[in-house]
């Protein structure tokens, strides 16, 4: 194995890793604002006890975050000095937005709320978590603006070897960003959503706390239902920008060889190892593929034989991941959908398959969102930065593949260690269930 290889599996791992913990905060921190609102709106004690609940859940996930994320930045000067040579003065322009600005937010905030429960108004308290979930979402919008300038350049020229940024509101209005962060964004909250089903459901099977749990799960069901909506009809614009600015990744993503108009769509997987053929026989819609990628069924799809073999991605772990992907997003639509009637129907804690399959779910949307990061970072391949830089031009001159592999497994035993703290702590406090007595609390708040 090599150093560029090494690099790119290194990279990965960590990314992959920080990612388990990046969409639970975004959707819980959400979620926990809107729980506390609620409370201070009715007075509704059960709200102020969902809130201390799965807002301790969203610190501890938060704080697995920024740990695991801090680690990732160091690779671009060791693993990826020449990337950071080349675009640095664009690719770092967001993310040191994102560390001065929304870090720093979300941080101080988060602090406030968690020390501020006997010090301040209700509404002030309020208000602090609305401004860390602010702050944590436009977070993930900086650093997904970065990744959408390596997606898609825009807002650059070259000038003496090196990317120079001309034009910032190119960068910042990038669509493929906007997209890619609605997209993302919406995904963290289905699958907060169906965290926070998947635990009630745990709780409503053993029967604990079934009006707070009922009323949680209900909660967690419409946001499930409208998140993952939201994601399928953004998922459908990114697939239209996709096939319009990186298409060897489209063709890629649904295997599609020759170029053509009416292109069709495979459904039914069958392996073939023919070239000249689809890598996948299968059963066909008529201009289904062309009205995906472009709105219109005469559209013409370029094939990945229009690419050079050296130029074309990986093609069956990018297919078969965004089939994946789409199949487990469509399972949450249904499924937060069934929610929604189900939870409103008298004894619904009795209706035991289906409140086991909720709690079996809880993995899903996880790997939902890694299959999609697999499509988006392994079908740009082989660029790290789409048509200006390649991956095996971007890895550092003077590290070796003995340095890489030690690192790589000194941060597996790490993250490994990590993520057995974060599900013990996760396991632990969800199984305890809410405080029965928060009156402390709401004396004090009450005469502020």
């Amino acid at each position: 194995m090599d150093v560029v290889y090494l690099s790119q599996l290194q990279f990965a791992a960590t990314c992959m890793f920080h990612w388990i913990f990046v969409p639970l905060t975004l959707g819980l921190s959400i979620m926990t604002a809107w729980m506390e609102t609620k409370y201070v709106r009715t007075g509704d004690e059960t709200w102020l006890r969902m809130t201390k609940f799965w807002g301790k859940l969203f610190l501890i996930n938060f704080a697995l975050g920024v740990v695991t994320g801090i680690t990732m930045e160091f690779q671009f000067g060791l693993n990826w000095a020449e990337f950071s040579r080349y675009v640095g003065d664009i690719f770092g322009a967001p993310l040191a937005i994102e560390a001065t600005v929304t870090f720093f937010l979300e941080s101080v905030f988060i602090g406030v709320w968690i020390f501020g429960w006997k010090k301040v108004s209700k509404n002030v308290h309020a208000l602090t978590i609305w401004l860390a979930a602010i702050g944590t979402n436009l977070s993930a919008l900086w650093i997904l603006l970065a990744n959408a300038w390596m997606q898609h350049p825009v807002g650059f020229v070259i000038r003496n070897g090196r990317a120079e940024m001309n034009d910032f509101l190119a960068v910042v209005t990038n669509s493929y960003g906007w997209i890619k962060f609605t997209h993302t964004v919406l995904s963290g909250y289905a699958l907060a959503a169906f965290l926070i089903m998947g635990i009630s459901a745990w709780h409503l099977l053993k029967k604990n706390e079934v009006d707070f749990f009922k009323r949680s799960f209900r909660f967690a069901a419409v946001w499930g239902f409208v998140a993952s909506m939201i994601v399928g009809i953004s998922g459908d614009f990114h697939a239209v920008e996709i096939a319009k600015v990186q298409p060897s990744k489209f063709a890629a993503m649904e295997s599609i060889w020759e170029t053509k108009k009416n292109a069709e769509m495979c459904l039914l997987l069958v392996p073939n190892v023919k070239e000249e053929c689809n890598a996948f026989e299968a059963l066909r819609i008529p201009g289904m593929l062309s009205f995906l990628a472009f709105h219109d069924t005469t559209a013409e799809v370029k094939g990945l034989k229009d690419f050079p073999k050296e130029l074309r991605p990986p093609v069956t772990p990018t297919f078969l991941s965004f089939r994946l992907m789409v199949g487990i997003g469509t399972f949450m639509i249904l499924a937060s959908l069934a929610a929604i009637f189900l939870s409103r129907r008298d004894r619904f804690e009795d209706n035991r398959l289906f409140l086991a399959i909720m709690v079996l779910a809880i993995p899903l949307p996880y790997l939902a969102q890694q299959l999609g990061w697999i499509v988006a970072e392994l079908g740009r391949q082989p660029w790290v930065v789409y048509g200006v830089l390649k991956t095996a031009d971007a890895v550092s001159k003077s590290v070796t593949a003995t340095q890489v592999l030690l690192s790589l497994l000194g941060f597996t035993i790490l993250y490994g260690i990590l993520g057995a703290i974060d599900i013990f702590l996760l396991v632990k406090y969800a199984k305890k269930g809410p405080d029965s007595d928060l009156s402390n609390i709401i004396d004090v708040q009450g005469r502020r």
